[in-house]
């Protein structure tokens, strides 16, 4: 395991698609949404210390989540968790990060993850970050990982590859799509040319921050002037002033959708990233009639496709009905359409408009 390799873990998103389950004071990253014993966070912790040795692995929350970092893992240094004051999306995430790692050493191979998706295949995982990672060191690309479809899904980014500008089955970008109707997505799948866009990088940290500043230089002032207090008992300080200052912006705008100097390894693994109700119903256990119940007393008669997830010794009971999404945490309820579940999101939106803050 080399000392030049670090680990980002992006921790601090609220997963409002999965309400009220996730909730703000505890979104689902850090819940045990899959019941495996592990939150999604811990799982994604583990995966990358394989990767990077534990002391190069650093955390960017939101500063609410401090103490729930520290709780999941344990004997993390406070220096490896990074806060951010207000959520200004992965862009000023990965720009503080980089910079702080960049001034630690500048010879840093950085891979970046988030922090709620789901790779059954860690060999497959493992596999495909090593090979990325060597190419990387001796290459000046930005690398990110892309996932062969399965379906046209108009819920995840695609990107189209080059395949005709290769090295170590390793591919230029062409073109970057965010989340196309259902017609264009089957015209990706198609084609052959696309892959999922995963939100897994790979990258020198001096060559992303040449990136950010010809594409985004706003952000890259912002947290160059940084630089003094990176690691020093001014950080948490200029922190604050500087995310003050920030676009709301991910790094695929800002950066990656801009720069000619982007490469995609195909990823050798399965990968979901978990963000609605329906990624977590393909991937979890469902009886006979294809349901997901948690809870232990869920009578469902003649229920199918539903996901249910209720507390303990809540009686729940469902009668001739399909495809619902119902799920009751911590004093709220709620009941959607399975097929329809892009519309939570909106949902989330008028319940906080209506009724403030005390229940998202």
């Amino acid at each position: 395991m080399e000392q030049n390799f670090y680990g980002v873990i992006m921790a601090g998103g609220v997963g409002s698609r999965f309400w009220p389950l996730s909730r703000k004071k505890l979104p689902k990253q850090f819940i045990d949404i899959l019941s495996t014993g592990e939150t999604l966070f811990q799982t994604a912790y583990k995966r990358l210390s394989k990767l990077c040795p534990p002391e190069n692995i650093y955390i960017v929350t939101n500063e609410g989540y401090r103490d729930i970092v520290k709780e999941q893992i344990p004997g993390l240094g406070d220096e490896n968790i990074l806060g951010e004051p207000h959520p200004r999306n992965t862009a000023p995430c990965i720009a503080y990060a980089s910079f702080k790692i960049h001034k630690k050493n500048p010879e840093a191979i950085i891979v970046v993850l988030p922090s709620d998706h789901l790779i059954p295949d860690e060999h497959g995982f493992q596999e495909t970050m090593q090979h990325g990672l060597n190419y990387v060191k001796n290459h000046d690309h930005l690398l990110t990982l892309g996932i062969k479809p399965t379906r046209p899904d108009t819920g995840y980014g695609y990107i189209q590859f080059d395949d005709e500008v290769k090295q170590d089955g390793i591919f230029k970008v062409k073109t970057f799509t965010e989340k196309p109707d259902s017609a264009l997505a089957e015209y990706f799948i198609n084609s052959g040319e696309f892959l999922w866009n995963s939100g897994m990088f790979i990258w020198k940290a001096k060559v992303i921050l040449e990136e950010l500043k010809k594409c985004n230089p706003e952000t890259y002032k912002i947290f160059k002037k940084g630089l003094k207090y990176y690691s020093e008992p001014g950080e948490k300080e200029f922190i604050q002033n500087a995310y003050e200052l920030c676009t709301i912006i991910s790094i695929d705008y800002a950066v990656m959708e801009k720069s000619d100097n982007v490469f995609i390894i195909p990823a050798n693994f399965t990968w979901s990233d978990i963000g609605t109700w329906n990624a977590l119903h393909a991937f979890n256990k469902k009886d006979e009639h294809g349901n997901v119940i948690k809870g232990d007393m869920v009578l469902a008669r003649n229920a199918e496709n539903c996901i249910i997830y209720m507390p303990n010794k809540k009686l729940v009971a469902l009668n001739n009905v399909n495809d619902l999404i119902i799920v009751e945490s911590d004093g709220v309820l709620l009941i959607a359409d399975k097929n329809k579940e892009q519309d939570i999101r909106n949902l989330v939106n008028d319940i906080k408009i209506k009724y403030g803050e005390k229940f998202i």
